[in-house]
């Protein structure tokens, strides 16, 4: 089981900025944890994002010493891959391939395939430069614009995906419209049909739904989440209202449940929700060490 944090998309959203000191301390805090994979940032345009135009500064700050955790870092073009490629530090970069043509012009200003072009060069720069690419598909369950959306239409991206060598997708819930009936059928079509691809799923969702997406997922197969402390975050170039993330300790809660071995740090999990809370200003709960 892999677990992927994502203080990025946490963050992304807010139009407080964060400082910079205070996103490199919860970061270290999230670094002793134990997770597999720690999506930390973005190399995107400062306009876009300027939540995380600090990303450079924020990874100068990591201490990365006594850490099993790789980091991830998202890109939406080119440049920002070539960019981000230039730290070796970073092991993952992440891009966002949308299977919805309004989002993907919404999100990275391209057509599909002009973005699906563009993931060629950038997992070209992947294989170069030593990184492994992680692609989204965005609206990977559905959207609210009225596109067009199926299983075969994400087999399809899946199979150009498969072409150009990527070994890792992560099917994304942009707006939480999933549902066990979408979450499972598309897992068990997509698992044994691209064995040499490792899916995940990037789950959004409210409150009353995240046992049955988290349920449906692994149910299928997939052994690869991501999660976001306290479910903060939601991406702002989809809808008006952000749709939060799966939340880390729900995960956490259900695996356990399962008797699933996580090999996480409990109390140094337990620091990170405390100062999670003053980052995020959430209410302080307990967790279970």
């Amino acid at each position: 089981m892999k677990l992927v944090e994502c203080p990025r998309d946490a963050m992304q959203g807010l139009s407080e900025f964060i400082p910079t000191a205070r996103k490199i301390a919860y970061l270290n805090n999230l670094l002793q944890v134990g997770f597999d994979t720690l999506d930390f940032g973005s190399f995107v345009s400062p306009k876009a994002i300027p939540q995380l135009r600090d990303t450079a500064e924020v990874l100068a700050g990591l201490d990365l010493s006594a850490t099993g955790t790789q980091l991830l870092a998202i890109v939406a073009n080119l440049r920002g891959a070539e960019a981000a490629a230039e730290h070796p530090e970073i092991k993952y970069l992440g891009f966002p391939l949308s299977v919805s043509e309004t989002f993907q012009l919404r999100n990275t200003n391209k057509t599909m395939a002009a973005a699906l072009a563009e993931l060629g060069e950038i997992q070209n720069v992947c294989e170069q430069r030593g990184k492994t690419l992680v692609t989204y598909l965005s609206m990977g369950f559905g959207n609210p614009y009225g596109d067009p959306w199926s299983p075969e239409v994400v087999a399809e991206f899946t199979r150009a995906l498969s072409d150009l060598g990527v070994r890792i997708v992560a099917l994304s819930d942009t707006v939480g419209v999933s549902s066990p009936a979408l979450i499972t059928p598309l897992f068990c079509q997509l698992i044994p049909a691209f064995p040499q691809i490792e899916f995940g799923a990037h789950l959004h969702t409210t409150p009353d739904t995240w046992r049955e997406k988290i349920e449906a997922a692994y149910a299928a197969g997939c052994r690869r989440f991501d999660g976001a402390i306290g479910g903060i975050g939601g991406c702002p170039m989809a809808t008006d209202t952000l749709t939060g993330n799966m939340p880390t300790e729900n995960l956490i809660a259900y695996f356990e449940e399962q008797g699933v071995a996580l090999a996480l740090d409990k109390p140094a999990f337990a620091e990170a929700l405390q100062v999670a809370g003053k980052v995020f200003h959430l209410p302080q709960t307990p967790f279970q060490t």
